[in-house]
């Protein structure tokens, strides 16, 4: 990969407001797989593009680099590493790695649901400090959310319950209370570490969801969310709700 192509990939994950960590072979001496200057991106997924000489060298680079995605003190740092004593290979030179960790926002907004009202709110979030997730089966809404929204496309938005950010901000407005159900039950019943929990909807479904909750075992002392969610002004329009769900994560935001 060349650096203009590098380069491209580190905006576009900025762009998307994507935590990152771009890793640099700033010196190589003796034998090494790589020449000084050789780059590579890592995301939390693993390798995202680039290479600094393969093997067991970049592995151990990965590793160290997405353990610093996990660090809310990253930032950046380097590591001088002999080949042979510190990542088990034969070629017997000497390595200096830069690790530069691009941090996503530490606010996260996890939207389920990607209708009207979430179509409203995402370009509200987008201009705000914040990353904002949408999850929701239907390809033809995903598509028509702001590109630096990430996209999560399941049959069963529950099941991205447990990959939700440590401390995010969850919304709850899918197709109704069927499919609002299972992400709530899913969220209580592994008690992920969310600040705020809001549903779409009214006080007699906000009663009907925590009777059906409480009815599967869940402690209904536990079952702490706004419904509605958004605070009390504007209209039922999808951009003044918009307006009042963005203002109530505001005033909420840790």
């Amino acid at each position: 990969m060349t650096d203009a192509a590098l380069l491209r990939k580190c905006a576009e994950l900025a762009e998307s407001k994507s935590a990152f960590v771009l890793v640099t072979l700033a010196e190589a001496i003796g034998s090494t797989p790589q020449d000084a200057g050789a780059k590579m991106i890592v995301t939390a997924d693993g390798l995202a593009s680039g290479t600094v000489g393969g093997g067991r060298v970049e592995a151990k680079a990965i590793d160290h680099a997405r353990s610093m995605l996990t660090d809310s003190r990253a930032g950046c740092t380097w590591v001088d590493w002999n080949l042979k004593a510190d990542a088990g290979m034969t070629c017997g030179g000497r390595v200096r790695l830069v690790f530069d960790c691009i941090a996503a926002p530490a606010w996260q907004v996890v939207i389920f649901g990607a209708g009207h009202v979430a179509q409203a709110l995402t370009r509200l979030l987008d201009s705000l400090p914040c990353g904002v997730t949408c999850v929701d089966p239907r390809d033809e809404w995903l598509v028509q959310l702001p590109s630096q929204v990430k996209r999560i496309q399941l049959a069963s938005p529950a099941d991205y319950v447990d990959s939700l950010p440590a401390g995010c901000q969850v919304v709850c407005m899918t197709q109704g209370h069927k499919t609002d159900l299972p992400v709530l039950h899913q969220l209580y019943s592994i008690g992920r570490d969310v600040s705020f929990v809001g549903v779409i909807g009214s006080a007699a479904k906000a009663a009907a969801l925590r009777k059906e909750l409480t009815a599967t075992g869940i402690d209904p002392a536990k079952l702490i969310f706004h419904c509605p969610v958004g605070l009390p002004i504007g209209s039922h329009h999808p951009g003044e709700i918009a307006v009042s769900i963005a203002a109530q994560l505001l005033s909420v935001r840790i």
